[in-house]
């Protein structure tokens, strides 16, 4: 964003004030790169600025942040502004400004459409769109050319047919299958986007059971968990973490990754390939893109100095060095523009161009907590359980949840 101005004019505020920020840590406590470096540097800049506008971030592990945030505005003492993982909840209790209340209309026009989408209920965005990524299919020259494979496949049956020799040549993990409890949701999405199915339909509501997701379960089950394609350990219980470390360890054929993989990927030395991901009929057109949501809460009633401060966050230099010190994507065209323009940046390039027309989580549905819970709980039963029957499980329960939050 590079036109700034406080939303309502840029007179300077007439007291002091005070802002209290809870935000996620994408740094590793093994390297020591805290995203509080990064907030106390900012901040001290803004303040600089602005000295009638303290700001006090403090900053959260993920496993943490979401419920401590909401306990904090269950106990009457919500934050001002919180870099999290959902917003719906809190947007459907009339907590939340929008976007009107923060940004002028230019800087709001230059966030990426499929985010600002993501980020709105009822057509008005209560969710600003803090970094993203998307998906790609990922695969091991290396690995490929020892078994004599010479390009990425891209259909699922050639992905079957490709994890069969790399299990022949020794791979341990041909195709490496997420389905636990970390992210199965990513995973599962994007298998059934590759058989033009999803989590929901055009106008919102939940098609867990729906025919192309059943068929996609079921060609999973049958050709790569049942013919032992996605190695000895059990899909249901296998994280992200587990197929990133085995891939980076060499030990995995292919996987699906992100921006971040990638960075990691070279650094360990893959010879790593990066393709579409791989559809029931041909190279899939949709992929997964997930982004973590910033909101500023109404409260405290500190409106003119939350888009102060959000307004300075969001500047170009400043989102660009967030993201370059985490490996992810922009959630601006100023900030895209300038990654693309970077030599640096490059490979992430082919993650930018499929932002526009991702697919996102139904993060604007208040029940869609819940529901990735218990996604995350059940839907690896699906690759040894009849597919069918844990499917449909999810989708009464996701309709439950529906309905109980709309009462």
């Amino acid at each position: 964003m590079t036109t700034l101005s406080a939303c309502g004019g840029s007179n300077p505020l007439s007291k002091d004030v005070t802002l209290h920020m809870v935000a996620a840590d994408y740094g590793d406590p093994k390297t020591g790169n805290s995203s509080q470096t990064y907030w106390d540097d900012l901040v001290a800049a803004f303040e600089q600025q602005n000295p009638h506008i303290k700001v006090d971030v403090q900053v959260v592990n993920w496993v943490d942040v979401d419920n401590d945030v909401t306990k904090m505005v269950k106990q009457g003492k919500a934050p001002d502004i919180a870099q999290i993982g959902s917003y719906a909840a809190y947007a459907a209790a009339d907590q939340l400004y929008s976007a009107d209340d923060l940004f002028t209309v230019s800087e709001q026009a230059d966030f990426i459409p499929s985010m600002v989408a993501a980020g709105s209920v009822d057509r008005t965005q209560f969710g600003i769109p803090w970094v993203s990524s998307s998906r790609m299919f990922f695969y091991n020259k290396k690995l490929f050319g020892d078994a004599g494979i010479t390009k990425a496949p891209e259909t699922w049956t050639e992905l079957a047919h490709d994890a069969k020799l790399l299990k022949q040549d020794g791979v341990k993990v041909p195709y490496g299958l997420p389905l636990g409890t970390e992210e199965a949701q990513a995973e599962s999405l994007m298998w059934m986007l590759g058989n033009s199915g999803g989590f929901t339909d055009t106008v919102g509501n939940y098609t867990f059971d729906a025919g192309p997701n059943v068929d996609a379960f079921s060609w999973l089950k049958d050709n790569l968990v049942d013919k032992g394609l996605v190695g000895p350990a059990d899909p249901a219980k296998t994280n992200r973490q587990d197929t990133f470390d085995a891939f980076l360890a060499g030990r995995a054929g292919m996987i699906n990754g992100h921006p971040t993989l990638l960075a990691q990927a070279k650094a360990k030395h893959i010879d790593v390939g990066v393709a579409p991901l791989p559809g029931r009929l041909g190279e899939s057109t949709d992929t997964l893109g997930v982004a973590d949501w910033m909101m500023a809460f109404k409260q405290n009633g500190n409106k003119e100095a939350d888009g102060k401060f959000l307004q300075y966050v969001y500047q170009e230099k400043n989102t660009v060095k967030f993201l370059n010190e985490y490996g992810l994507l922009p959630v601006t065209t100023t900030a895209s523009q300038a990654m693309r323009k970077d030599p640096k940046d490059k490979d992430l390039v082919q993650f930018l161009d499929l932002l526009p027309d991702a697919v996102f989580y139904p993060v604007d549905k208040t029940s869609w907590g819940p529901v990735s819970g218990k996604v995350k709980a059940d839907i690896g039963k699906a690759v040894h359980d009849d597919p069918k029957t844990v499917l449909s499980d999810l989708q009464v329960y996701a309709e439950a949840q529906d309905n109980a939050q709309q009462k």
